[in-house]
């Protein structure tokens, strides 16, 4: 086996130890859309730090991952759901809200975006991890 997947299986199996704690907090929900009935797994909010921490993970669905990891793939209205999730009090869903807020009105020019942007309030640690993120997104 090579190292890189050795790495790979070993973070996974780090980030399994949450997966507990993880489903019980999103109540088998995607912490980003709300939709249950879903299959969920772990996502790990950028920037992803060298040892797994539980406070920047999230549970979320196939599709909320797949267009995350893969904005030019993004269905904007799908992305409604974001009015909720900006408002989350568990802080990585609300950073991934307002880093997909961001994308949708800076990259596709989505009107609805902007005016949720306008709502949003951050405090300085939170807008920190925003712009993190979003600085790791333009690399």
């Amino acid at each position: 086996m090579s190292k890189g997947r050795d790495k790979h299986q070993a973070r996974q199996q780090e980030l399994s130890l949450f997966g507990k704690d993880l489903v019980r907090r999103c109540g088998s929900q995607c912490e980003v859309c709300q939709d249950s009935g879903v299959s969920l797994s772990i996502f790990e909010v950028p920037p992803v730090p060298t040892e797994p921490e539980y406070e920047r993970c999230l549970m979320i669905c196939e599709t909320c991952k797949e267009q995350i990891e893969h904005p030019k793939r993004i269905e904007p209205n799908r992305w409604r759901c974001l009015g909720t999730t900006m408002w989350s009090e568990v802080l990585p869903a609300k950073v991934t809200a307002v880093v997909m807020l961001n994308h949708l009105n800076e990259k596709l020019g989505v009107e609805w975006a902007q005016e949720l942007l306008e709502q949003v309030f951050l405090v300085e640690d939170e807008q920190a991890w925003v712009d993190q993120w979003q600085i790791g997104m333009k690399a």
